[in-house]
């Protein structure tokens, strides 16, 4: 039986959905979910983690919302705009275990990204802030093994590397601050009682990220310089 266009564009091969259960959401799927988290889609520094992330669809579709509202909010300024835009980049966390997703992910989301800062910025654009979002992309989007907490070499084996998030925090106006925690410790931590089963991935008190080796280290420098810190 063939297959019908929408489902054809939703697996990249028989093989890989046979051997991994690779199957992307469809984009009235993605945009139903999203709605019904509409408010937080909105917010710049509003953290999403999709743990199987393929190449994009869910949060290529977040950051486009989180933009267009930058745009709205800071049509007639730019540095304000471009900033936020940073901040919202920082909030996108993925990880799949192909390696040609993920960087298809980070492809996808920095062109995104970049389209609209373009746009938006035009003269004022900066080649410092756009290697400080391909950075955070490249740290945010992970090729790993949301199961195991542990990142996948080109076969997607475990490695003996646990898969780290970067937690990013305006501070100071345009200060940038990254604090590096194991996925694994982070989950341990993490407060899922809310009632939308929700919790927040970074949801630390001072003290639990200081303790028991959870925080592993912590850079702090202009938004746009945060790649000369650190991989």
């Amino acid at each position: 039986m063939a297959m019908s266009k929408q489902e054809t564009s939703q697996i990249k091969s028989k093989e890989r959905v046979s051997q991994r259960g690779e199957v992307f959401t469809a984009e009235r799927e993605v945009n139903a979910m999203l709605d019904l988290v509409a408010n937080e889609c909105l917010r710049p520094d509003s953290r999403f983690l999709e743990p199987a992330c393929g190449d994009g669809n869910f949060l290529s579709a977040i950051l486009k919302r989180k933009l267009s509202e930058l745009r709205r909010k800071y049509k007639k300024s730019p540095r304000d705009y471009e900033k936020l835009s940073i901040v919202a980049i920082g909030s996108l966390y993925g990880v799949d275990i192909m390696d040609d997703n993920v960087e298809a992910c980070r492809e996808r989301l920095f062109s995104i990204w970049d389209d609209e800062y373009t746009a938006h910025c035009k003269g004022e654009t900066s080649d410092d802030a756009r290697e400080a979002a391909k950075f955070i992309i490249h740290r945010n989007i992970i090729n790993g093994n949301a199961l195991t907490l542990m990142c996948v070499d080109a076969n997607g084996n475990d490695t003996q590397a646990p898969i780290v998030f970067s937690e990013w925090t305006l501070i100071n106006g345009t200060q940038m601050q990254r604090s590096d925690y194991t996925m694994a410790d982070l989950l341990l931590h993490n407060d899922t009682s809310k009632e939308d089963g929700m919790g927040n991935l970074f949801a630390l008190t001072e003290e639990q990220k200081e303790e028991g080796g959870i925080f592993l280290r912590r850079y702090i420098t202009h938004y746009k310089k945060v790649q000369d810190y650190g991989e």
